[in-house]
Formats: structure tokens, sequence, C-alpha cells
């Protein structure tokens, strides 16, 4: 798409995927990132416990973020992907300690991974001011 409020911001630090999609599209002041899970830099699957699938996953967000000009403080919604529904308490703990209240608005499904990937999370931003 060719559109003067539309970009397609991607820094070399940014996770690659070999799948059809961006990292991020940003309109106007609001960034929309595509699913963010535990990848390397080369966009290769590091398998981990949900605990490190879950930190390396919002890493990942970070940097694409990043890269659109905003950073974790400015998330306002987020799309959680939970293979397992008995890492949901964990999940919610984790969650904690990358957002904080007031929280973004949020919907979290589980039983939807394939078995290669534990956790993966999407996210609509607004850019720093």
């Amino acid at each position: 798409m060719n559109h003067p409020l539309v970009s397609y911001p991607r820094d070399p630090g940014t996770p690659a995927s070999h799948l059809p999609f961006s990292p991020s599209v940003v309109v106007g002041d609001l960034i929309f990132v595509s699913g963010q899970a535990s990848v390397d830099k080369t966009g290769k699957i590091v398998a981990d416990t949900f605990e490190g699938e879950f930190r390396r996953s919002v890493e990942n967000l970070r940097e694409v973020l990043l890269s659109a000009g905003s950073d974790l403080a400015h998330v306002v919604q987020t799309r959680n992907y939970v293979r397992d529904p008995a890492d949901v308490a964990l999940f919610n703990e984790l969650y904690r300690e990358y957002f904080q209240a007031p929280f973004p608005s949020r919907t979290t499904i589980t039983g939807c991974l394939p078995p290669t990937l534990r956790f993966e999370i999407e996210a609509v931003a607004v850019k720093k001011r």
C-alpha cells in the first residue's frame, strides 16, 4: 500500500520472519504490531519454558515498537496466545512485569498455538511524543 499516512518501519535489529507479513504497520500515530513469538533475529523459533518464550516474545515486541517510534508503555491493546491453559496464571504474573496499571485492553486465547510455540503476542500502540 502506498499512502502518505502508512509506513512499514523496520530496523536491522527487528526480528525477521520468512512469512508474508510486516512486523509493524504505522497509520498516523497508531502502530499495529504483528504477532511476536519466541524467535531469534533470523526468525528461527527458540523453544524454551513458557517464561522464557514469554520474555523473548515481549522483548521482540519491544524491538518492533522501538523501530516504529514507541515502547511498551505506549501499548493500548494486546492479544495474547497461550498454548497451555495451565500457563495462564504464570502469564498473568509475567504480564504485570511488562505492563502496569492502567493496563492495555487485552484478549487472551488459550489452546490455539502449534506445538512449536508456547506463547505469542500482538499489540496496538501509539507513537511516543
